[in-house]
C-alpha cells in the first residue's frame, strides 16, 4: 500500500510517543523552560487539524518526557526571531514573515531551525540567509515529524533505510526529497 500525507493526520497523537519510545528508548528528555513563547497564538491560525498537531506536540515537549530527538532545545523551541534580531523572509526572498506567522520547532543541527508555518506547512528556516526556502517544505506537522523521527531512527542505527525508503517517495515531500537539502539524502 501506497502511503501517503492523509494517512499521516493525527500521527503526533496516535504513533508519535510509540515510534519515539521504539527508536531512542535511551535518549534523555527534552526540557524548554517555563518561559518559552506559548504557542497558541499559531494554533488560532492554523488549519485544525494542523493546530491540533502543533499542540499535542508542545503538550509532549514542554511536558519533560519527549525524548530527544530533533534538536529542540531552549534556543531552538519558540525561538523568538524579532528579539533576536533576526530576519524572516518566506521562500520568495521578499514576503517579510514575523514571530506572528511561524513557530519554531527545532533544529538540523546546523543552526537552522524548522518552523510551522501559519498555513500549516513545515520550512527549514536558514540561518544564514535568513529565508523559510521552498524547497525544504512538508506538506505538516504529522508529515514532518513521520519523516523526522523516521530519518534519526536510519541515522541513529535503529531503522534501515530500506524499509522507510519507498514511503518517503511516495509522500513526495520537499523536505524529504530535495536533492541538496532533502532529508533522504543525507539518510545513511
Amino acid at each position: 500500500m501506497t502511503l501517503n500525507a492523509d494517512d499521516l493526520t493525527g500521527y503526533v497523537e496516535r504513533d508519535l510517543d510509540a515510534d519515539l519510545t521504539r527508536w531512542f528508548p535511551d535518549r534523555p528528555p527534552v526540557t524548554v523552560p517555563a518561559r518559552t513563547r506559548p504557542v497558541a497564538p499559531l494554533l488560532d491560525r492554523l488549519p485544525p487539524a494542523d493546530a491540533a498537531a502543533l499542540a499535542a506536540f508542545d503538550r509532549r515537549v514542554r511536558s519533560g518526557r519527549m525524548p530527544q530527538f530533533l534538536d529542540v532545545y531552549d534556543w531552538s523551541y519558540g525561538f523568538d526571531f524579532a528579539a533576536n534580531d533576526c530576519g524572516l523572509l518566506d521562500a520568495d526572498y521578499r514576503t517579510e514573515l514575523t514571530d506572528d506567522d511561524v513557530y519554531s520547532i527545532g533544529a538540523d543541527g546546523g543552526g537552522n531551525l524548522y518552523v510551522v508555518l501559519a498555513d500549516g506547512q513545515v520550512g527549514l528556516w536558514f540561518h544564514e540567509e535568513e529565508v523559510v526556502e521552498g524547497n525544504t517544505r512538508f506538506d505538516n506537522l504529522d508529515v514532518f515529524l513521520w519523516s523526522v523521527v523516521r530519518y534519526h531512527a536510519v541515522r541513529a542505527g535503529t531503522l534501515d533505510r530500506a524499509e522507510v525508503e519507498a514511503d518517503f517517495l511516495s509522500l513526495g515531500q520537499d523536505g524529504a526529497l530535495e536533492p541538496n537539502v532533502g532529508l533522504l539524502r543525507s539518510m545513511a
